[in-house]
């Protein structure tokens, strides 16, 4: 089982580092197919020394497929993950569709690995910028439960698709040139700017992408009781989402035992030496499946809070790469109950 594979959304930025890692990784298959929208179909791609045709999206794609990972708008994840479900297969989706739906684990691998035996068709990967968070919260969580979360993101444009990235380059050099440039996907220039909105309005004055982050780390811990004050930004850069962070446990956590938590946890890089200039950066992170924490520090607003800036790879450890290791997780569990 999961020896047939799907790529759902196999052409965009995230499918594309989909079928990278699954090569990376050299996750085991007998036959693999990579499906899309219909102005996809008939695309041929490189696929591990192989040339593959791109099908179109439908029911009868998920004959004989046991394993799908999808990234797709949730709207196209409403319609297809029903499909797959019903012919036999796994889906790990990664849009918002499923993520809060009552049976539907919600997924990161180095923070809540057992919850994944309690799917029943469907696996979700959360929001990018929750899963960095939640990477960075587990082993304080661990070591003296978090009680409190205020954390700003400063998200890259690539979290908003590959128009997001055009907006930022077009943007870019039509402000550099002071020429005019039509935005496609902000409200704002996003050229010399930083947008404090992501997503529509939710509730109480807070976004959507910013409920995100709230009711997702609740569901990944099981606990409904940590408290989640998040501020979601778009800034000018590439990629790789940037978090300020600033958590209060409930009992002290110095400096040096959180430094010691974070670098004995498979997944984080610590990068913290204030003197030298070294703490993490977008511009570094690129490329790379690991959480980087440095500008580690006490609050000296709270007995019990601690500080830090997080950065990580958002089309990769926020999107694909937890993707691919959520398909890895299930491989493993099959191999361990046989």
């Amino acid at each position: 089982m999961y020896q047939d594979l799907a790529v759902v959304g196999a052409t965009g930025a995230v499918g594309a580092l989909v079928r990278q890692l699954l090569v990376e990784r050299a996750f085991p298959y007998t036959s693999i197919k990579f499906l899309a929208s219909e102005r996809s179909a008939g695309t041929e791609i490189e696929f591990d020394g192989r040339n593959y045709e791109v099908e179109v999206l439908r029911p009868e794609a998920f004959e004989s497929v046991d394993l799908a990972i999808a990234s797709t708008p949730d709207e196209v994840s409403r319609e297809f993950v029903p499909w797959a479900v019903e012919k036999g297969a796994v889906v790990v989706d990664e849009s918002g569709a499923w993520r809060m739906q009552d049976g539907v684990p919600l997924v990161v691998p180095e923070v809540n690995p057992d919850a994944i035996r309690h799917h029943q068709g469907i696996v979700a990967s959360p929001n990018c910028s929750t899963t960095q968070m939640v990477v960075a919260m587990k082993p304080l969580h661990d070591a003296a439960r978090i009680r409190r979360v205020v954390v700003s993101t400063y998200q890259a444009t690539s979290g908003a698709g590959v128009a997001g990235q055009r907006d930022l380059d077009a943007g870019t050099r039509a402000a550099l040139a002071e020429t005019a440039y039509c935005y496609e996907s902000f409200a704002h220039p996003i050229a010399f700017n930083v947008i404090p909105q992501i997503g529509g309005e939710k509730m109480d004055g807070y976004t959507s992408e910013e409920m995100k982050m709230v009711w997702e780390t609740q569901k990944i811990f099981e606990d409904e009781t940590i408290r989640v004050c998040p501020t979601c930004v778009r800034v000018p850069v590439s990629n790789c989402h940037s978090e300020s962070m600033l958590v209060e446990t409930d009992r002290k956590v110095t400096v040096g035992e959180a430094r010691a938590l974070f670098e004995a946890t498979p997944g984080i890089q610590v990068v913290d030496d204030l003197s030298a200039a070294k703490y993490p950066m977008p511009i570094e992170s690129s490329g790379s499946d690991d959480v980087f924490i440095g500008r580690i520090r006490e609050d000296l607003s709270s007995p019990n809070g601690l500080s830090f800036w997080c950065v990580s790879d958002n089309l990769r450890k926020g999107a694909a790469t937890n993707a691919v290791q959520i398909a890895e997780l299930l491989l493993a569990s099959i191999q361990v109950a046989g």
